[in-house]
């Protein structure tokens, strides 16, 4: 991490490590040596069995091995995308990519009314904070969510967001220290405002005393309220209930022991987030939650939910009633929505607010949903040198044989090195995985927001893909607060 000054006060520039592009094997990947292992196999049977009449014959086999391995296609080899093919035929023959609720035939109690993967989650309210616990049986996580309340971070002068970038890399920190968390994630989404925060503002502070002057600007305010769009930011924090076994056990076991153990890492980062400034809205219960479910799904209907606090509060109802999943986009309720997976992180040297773009997008619909992941420091500091020992054993390789070394993979490693440097100084280790979301109402509509978010991303000094063949799956990760994976 480099230094330099803004004005009078020091504002320290971030660097993010390459993405990992490196094969098994001098640069291929797994499927790639397969395929051409069978190539070479192919051809040794043909020259032994019939000499050049055996190696003419087995040529469509040898020939289209080799084209699978080395022809690209949409960022990947031709046989990487094989299994993401067959995957995609598998389940459109089981009919897996259509989703329509049964209405008469209940769910099962305590489970949330999700699609696909996301259909065995549970919800267990916590007695002590009313906090809505979403507990994955498969993954044995227990998710908690909670709100956040900010100052714009882009108005804020040098210092203090140098000050802010401090306290939340504290919060991260703690997060690899603790040894139990599973995954944090923060998801910073914008909504249609239904108006209730201008019509508040109105009501306590302005002054309707019958005039032209006021009667016209209650008049904008209930025009314009509707219209608008708001940003709403959460911090889930998922527990890992078999790293904290033996404390879940000690808590008295169960989903209350579970629980027990999440509310101590609950508190501890409440502490960690008002240490970095941030405000806590406190820890969203039931209700809150299945707000942002149905909101995520059916965004025609969050200004309605909003105005009527009663409504679309069960969790047990907050699903989508219809869902279809295509190639690259997913259709529910009342929108069509495409996930967008940051590949690349700027490689250069940028300011904390490199993502002003993407989260001041105006006029769309989107959720940037950011996963980390926390890595023990024993673990990290073996796959550091795992890590280091492969690039340097594939660079004297690359040497062998006469092959020009790829600047590439020379900065890999000098990425390797720097976080082994960051480890031993005693600094975490996160994996960070970033998702966005975009919604809209229309194909047209979405392929225009998909191209604007793509623009603001480059602005942003990131590169970005779109998710093929898995868009329900990237669609719980990254619109829904749950600490899913992808």
């Amino acid at each position: 991490m480099a230094s330099t000054t803004q004005g009078d006060y020091p504002l320290a520039t971030v660097q993010f490590s390459r993405l990992t592009k490196r094969g098994v094997m001098l640069g291929l990947s797994l499927p790639q040596l397969v395929i051409l292992a069978v190539a070479v196999l192919t051809v040794v049977a043909g020259l032994y069995t019939g000499g050049g009449m055996g190696l003419a014959w087995t040529s469509p086999v040898w020939g289209i091995a080799t084209l699978l391995a080395v022809i690209p296609a949409g960022g990947r080899k031709l046989i990487e995308w094989v299994p993401i093919v067959a995957r995609w035929t598998f389940r459109t023959y089981l009919g897996q990519l259509i989703y329509r609720r049964r209405v008469i035939k209940p769910r099962p109690a305590g489970t949330l009314a999700l699609p696909g993967d996301a259909a065995p989650l549970r919800e267990w309210e916590d007695p002590e904070t009313g906090a809505a616990l979403i507990h994955d049986p498969h993954a044995q996580t227990l998710t908690a969510i909670l709100g956040v309340s900010h100052p714009a971070f882009v108005l804020l002068d040098p210092g203090e967001q140098q000050r802010r970038v401090s306290g939340w890399g504290r919060v991260l920190a703690a997060a690899c220290r603790s040894g139990r968390i599973a995954r944090i994630q923060v998801s910073e989404r914008t909504l249609p405002d239904s108006g209730t925060g201008l019509t508040e503002w109105w009501r306590q502070h302005g002054t309707d005393e019958g005039s032209w002057a006021a009667t016209t600007y209650a008049e904008l305010i209930e025009r314009a309220g509707p219209a608008g769009e708001r940003h709403a930011t959460t911090i889930s924090l998922a527990l890992d209930m078999k790293a904290a076994a033996r404390q879940v056990r000690t808590a008295g076991g169960g989903m209350r022991g579970a629980a027990a153990v999440l509310r101590q890492e609950m508190s501890a980062l409440a502490t960690a987030l008002r240490a970095a400034e941030l405000t806590s809205t406190g820890w969203l219960t039931p209700g809150e939650v299945a707000v942002i479910l149905r909101s995520a799904y059916d965004p025609a209907a969050a200004p309605a939910l909003e105005r009527h606090g009663a409504l679309g509060r069960d969790l047990a109802t907050a699903g989508p009633v219809a869902v279809t999943e295509t190639w690259d986009r997913l259709r529910s309720d009342s929108a069509f929505h495409a996930v967008l997976w940051i590949t690349e992180w700027p490689r250069s040297a940028v300011y904390p607010g490199f993502l002003t773009p993407l989260v001041l997008s105006n006029g769309i619909l989107r959720t940037l949903a950011l996963h980390y992941t926390p890595v023990r420091a024993d673990q990290a500091a073996r796959d550091l040198r795992k890590k280091k020992t492969e690039l340097i054993s594939d660079a004297a390789q690359r040497r062998k044989i006469g092959q020009v070394e790829d600047t590439a993979a020379s900065a890999e490693l000098d990425d390797v090195l720097q976080q082994e440097a960051d480890l031993t100084a005693g600094h975490g280790v996160l994996r960070i995985t970033g998702l966005i979301s975009v919604s809209a109402p229309t194909i047209d509509d979405l392929d225009a927001a998909v191209a604007a978010v793509e623009q603001a991303a480059i602005q942003a000094s990131c590169e970005t893909r779109r998710l093929v063949g898995q868009q329900a799956v990237a669609f719980t990760a990254a619109a829904l607060p749950l600490c899913r994976s992808v």
